[in-house]
């Protein structure tokens, strides 16, 4: 359950998010509702791109009252696992959540990455593997998640955020550049990459 769901008995059960240390290991969990701040402690995420028969990527834009980035235009779909939650399955609740549909050919690409950015004063920084699939089924995103999503074609959408002539995330930037020039017929990576929180799907 996320923040606003109450349980049967009436209390709301936070949304915890896996507090890491420098070498990727669980120390603890945070409620996600407070953990982006102007001093936001180093956590587990993930990001994921999703393909269409085409090559086409999905590209959706963060909603605008979201508390971190809002408005701006990101991969298909980024989320955090909870505390020993195994991340493929994290990935698979979020982009059913988020986006309406479910994901083939699920595999990781980037286990290793890491970024930091900033905007209005709010951090995020974070430990967050990427990981590529197919949409199965048409998408219908979550309006108090995503704006807006479109299909946009792989290569133009790729050329276009490294020359810098499509405004995108801080971490999807940063994640082009390092992903395979195609992504959705990579080979998956060593899971033995990762971090270890996210490796051993342990709870702090």
């Amino acid at each position: 359950m996320t923040t606003t769901e109450t349980s049967t008995t009436g209390t709301v059960t936070p949304e915890l998010v896996v507090l890491l240390d420098e070498d990727g290991r669980a120390v603890g969990t945070a409620d996600k509702a407070g953990v982006h701040h102007a001093d936001t402690p180093l956590h587990l995420a993930f990001s994921c791109y999703l393909f269409d028969a085409e090559g086409n990527v999905l590209v959706t834009q963060r909603a605008l009252h979201k508390r971190t980035f809002p408005g701006v235009w990101t991969n298909s779909c980024c989320g955090h696992p909870a505390p020993g939650e195994p991340l493929e399955e994290a990935v698979r609740r979020r982009v059913e959540q988020e986006l309406g549909t479910t994901v083939t050919g699920l595999r990781l690409v980037l286990p290793r990455f890491r970024y930091r950015a900033e905007q209005d004063g709010v951090v995020e920084n974070e430990m967050c593997p990427v990981f590529v699939g197919s949409a199965d089924g048409p998408v219908s995103p979550d309006p108090d998640e995503v704006g807006e999503a479109r299909w946009e074609p792989w290569q133009a959408f790729r050329a276009a955020v490294l020359d810098g002539t499509r405004p995108v995330s801080v971490w999807c930037r940063e994640q082009v550049a390092q992903l395979p020039a195609d992504p959705a017929s990579a080979p998956a990576a060593d899971a033995e990459d990762l971090p270890m929180a996210a490796r051993a799907g342990e709870t702090p």
